[in-house]
């Protein structure tokens, strides 16, 4: 049962809250010119290329550094500045336009034939607070305190938190019958994705919706514990004035979730030759030689080593453990290898240790490792859908990079204002 005493600007909750909202949102015809890619999953000379000759790129407000002098501290307050300049002169120009009524949104995103639709609300930071809204990852301080001042000095959430839900056959049934309209906002991105949103603005929709989703006892952050964590900071530095008790999010049902892996590289061998390091795996592996490095189920991983991929399974004995997140197969190779054997005790911190997202193939371990930087690398095979919801419902916290999901939420394409 979910803590349910709330917090002392709040009632307590008692079910999931996803409440309707006026969004500030892209004018139509410039949404692919403005909408862009998290702040997160770029560097700030990548964002400078991008952004390069448009000025309504929202990397101008998302990574605003890249419109001052290079090598700029980015959590200098001349960076927050900027951008909260950047995206008063978005609205302004009217390129960012606030609707005048309240009300769901739903945001569709199509990936290699992939298709995902998703709710667009404001939830709860009381739920988020109470553990309604479940976290399977723990924060760092320095990106969350990054994420407080951004919101802050743009009085706004404009990077939406990624949640998931148990699957619910009537909710499908409406987005089907919604997404078969005219869309108010259809892209598609550089990178191949589409980008599709409705307005559900209709009193009797709002209603079934409203209604349907506080049936559900709880929500998931599938991608986003910063920005959650962040709003609720906010909120109670407000004291929870305006809309601060809320916060962005894009719902999905958790059957329509795509989850890659999130592979590892080693820079170095904690002094083993590849011969002894190999030696060792054999005592946990059973190892054969071969194969693209792509894993093809549980308990399965892929070795590059000295120009060769090879094909690692966990013996039965190593592949248990005492709880479900231990039993994760990034778990298990932390636990038996990079610990034990490579003396990296803790990958959050450890620089000897990289995470790959799984979007750039088993291609990019083979670049890393052969370039010199780095010894070897690990492709994992993805973490379901149900094993993270299983782990939140336990309360567990999961290992760092466990999960990579895509395609990923464009910045912009909803703003919730505070």
């Amino acid at each position: 049962m979910a803590n349910t005493q709330g917090n002392r600007y709040f009632p307590a909750p008692v079910m999931a809250t996803l409440k309707p909202f006026a969004a500030l949102r892209p004018k139509p015809e410039l949404a692919a010119q403005i909408c862009e890619l998290p702040y997160d999953v770029m560097n700030s000379g990548e964002a400078r290329e991008i952004a390069a000759g448009n000025p309504h790129s929202f990397l101008h407000v998302s990574k605003p550094e890249i419109d001052l002098e290079p090598g700029v501290d980015v959590y200098s307050e001349a960076v927050y500045a900027k951008g909260a300049e950047n995206f008063r002169l978005l609205q302004e120009q009217g390129a960012l336009v606030q609707d005048s009524q309240p009300g769901y949104y739903l945001y569709r995103q199509i990936m290699d034939g992939h298709a995902q639709v998703g709710l667009v609300a404001a939830a709860s930071c009381a739920e988020y607070d109470a553990e309604i809204i479940k976290k399977h990852e723990l924060t760092r301080p320095a990106k969350e305190d990054d994420r407080v001042r951004h919101i802050e000095a743009l009085d706004s959430q404009t990077g939406p938190v990624f949640l998931t839900y148990r699957a619910d056959a009537k909710v499908d049934a409406f987005v089907e019958r919604v997404i078969a309209t005219e869309p108010d906002i259809n892209f598609t991105a550089e990178d191949g994705v589409q980008h599709t949103a409705w307005n559900v603005f209709d009193a009797e929709d709002i209603a079934f919706l409203k209604a349907k989703f506080e049936a559900i006892d709880f929500l998931y952050i599938a991608d986003g514990h910063h920005r959650s964590a962040a709003a609720s900071r906010v909120n109670v530095s407000r004291s929870g004035a305006g809309q601060s008790g809320f916060f962005l999010t894009v719902t999905f049902p958790h059957n329509q979730m795509k989850i890659l892996a999130y592979n590892r590289a080693v820079r170095d061998l904690n002094g083993l030759d590849a011969e002894s390091f190999l030696e060792q795996l054999e005592t946990i592996f059973e190892i054969t030689e071969g194969g693209a490095g792509v894993c093809g189920k549980k308990n399965e991983l892929g070795l590059y080593l000295d120009g060769t991929w090879r094909r690692l399974v966990f013996k039965t004995e190593f592949a248990k453990a005492d709880t479900l997140m231990d039993e994760l197969d990034v778990a298990l190779l932390q636990n038996n290898v990079l610990h034990p054997m490579l003396a990296i005790d803790d990958p959050r911190t450890s620089d000897r240790v990289d995470f790959i997202g799984g979007i750039r193939g088993t291609a990019e371990l083979e670049r890393l490792v052969d370039g010199g930087d780095y010894a070897c690398a690990f492709s994992m095979y993805p973490t379901s859908i149900e094993d993270l919801m299983a782990i939140a419902d336990a309360g567990g916290i999961m290992p760092p990079k466990s999960t990579w999901f895509e395609p990923k939420l464009r910045d912009a394409m909803f703003c919730h204002m505070i």
